[in-house]
């Protein structure tokens, strides 16, 4: 974390402050260096912000106000409930339901639906941690979007004398002096009209987050100066709202500590061995990597030592082939299949050798004595058959067929 690489921070002198020879330093509190968890931030932040919801329903009565009836069974139509009356295109329509037009909604909504969410304490308590430790990384707040080119350093403290100012001009001044009015500039530079329907409900106008003032005295004057400055917010540093730390959800807000509030850190949130003074049993969450630079630790020395080496070897497994496609991996399997193979083929050969010569020799035209001799035979075939079937000496039969011998 950048922050935490740096024990002291500086705090920054003001115009009218009293001139030491050496800039004064605060230690960096331990709620700066917790692990920071954008997770439960955006869990946290989404259930706080619906706390504050309106409650909204339709109204109680509608799509039942009209005294419509089914016209029940036997009219070739449904048993919805119909609008009476006639002479309208109203008359005969269906009601009621949430598929007709002008009916109810399914399920309408109440007022007494669940709105608040309850978060664990200690949930809330992670979560504020977490916030506060990102602004202090100044990769986290640029990537948010603020304007911090000018500022010294991240994080921001300033003197105590900023407490005082009363005026809103003296304000801009102080900003100015620490290089922290350009992201003001940028909030009121985006004031602008919302895109949608919200314009119609009291949220017209929609502008970026400037810088968040955290003042630690009670009551102190620089809230009324620093509060018409177009996206600049105040908080007390005992007070310090998730809602303002991570705007959205988003961590890594500019935020502008007092010495006095950057001091009282350690006492309100404790540290990772002492419990906190103001919230009763609260211990920060301790990380679970002191360096969370995986990249770093695995090229170290110490780790690149007892590691096996690089195995540049590659051995891949063979392609196993198919032997019924493969004629020698099937002869490794199958010896015979070869001799087997021979065969088939010169078996095949054999019958389409037969075919072909039985085809020729019935496309082969025929001389006139073969021609002849055939007709002989069938002839002599014929005549055998009619000798076969002639029944006339049997007496039966003569009989039947009516023959006198």
């Amino acid at each position: 974390m950048a922050a935490a690489a740096r024990p002291l921070v500086t705090v920054q002198a003001l115009e009218g402050d009293m001139a030491t020879d050496a800039a004064p330093t605060v230690p960096l509190p331990d709620v700066m260096k917790v692990p920071i968890r954008p997770d439960v931030v955006s869990f946290v932040h989404s259930n706080i912000s619906k706390n504050s919801r309106q409650p909204y329903a339709v109204s109680k009565r509608a799509g039942h106000q009209t005294s419509a009836e089914s016209w029940g069974t036997g009219r070739a139509v449904s048993r919805i409930p119909r609008v009476p009356g006639g002479g309208t295109h109203r008359a005969g329509q269906g009601a009621f339901g949430n598929m007709c037009r002008g009916g109810r909604m399914f399920a309408p909504t109440k007022t007494w639906r669940h709105w608040h969410v309850k978060i664990p304490v200690n949930q809330k308590r992670h979560a504020v941690v977490s916030a506060i430790a990102a602004t202090g990384v100044t990769s986290l707040v640029l990537a948010r979007g603020h304007r911090i080119e000018c500022v010294p350093e991240m994080p921001l403290v300033i003197s105590d004398s900023v407490e005082s100012v009363e005026k809103t001009s003296a304000a801009i001044k102080v900003l100015k002096q620490i290089g922290a009015y350009a992201d003001a500039e940028k909030a009121k530079d985006s004031h602008a009209i919302r895109p949608g329907k919200g314009k119609m409900r009291n949220r017209r106008y929609i502008s970026r987050k400037g810088p968040l003032i955290v003042y630690g005295t009670e009551g102190a004057k620089l809230v009324k100066a620093f509060r018409n400055i177009p996206g600049v917010d105040v908080a007390n540093v005992e007070r310090l709202n998730l809602l303002k730390l991570a705007p959205g959800g988003h961590l890594g807000r500019f935020v502008i500590w007092t010495k006095s509030a950057f001091e009282k850190l350690d006492s309100i949130y404790g540290s990772f061995d002492k419990i906190s003074e103001k919230k009763k049993g609260y211990v920060l969450p301790r990380p679970k990597m002191v360096n969370a630079d995986l990249a770093r630790i695995i090229n170290s020395d110490e780790v690149q030592s007892v590691v096996r080496p690089i195995n540049k070897e590659i051995k891949r497994a063979p392609l196993k082939k198919n032997p019924l496609k493969n004629l020698n991996t099937m002869l490794k399997l199958n010896p015979y299949a070869k001799t087997a193979r021979r065969m088939s083929l010169l078996a095949e050969a054999q019958r389409v050798k037969a075919k072909k010569e039985k085809l020729e020799k019935k496309r082969k035209p025929i001389s006139k004595e073969e021609a002849a001799a055939i007709k002989a035979a069938g002839k002599a075939w014929y005549q055998t058959m009619i000798s076969d079937s002639d029944y006339a000496e049997f007496e039966n039969f003569s009989k039947w067929l009516g023959v006198s011998q």
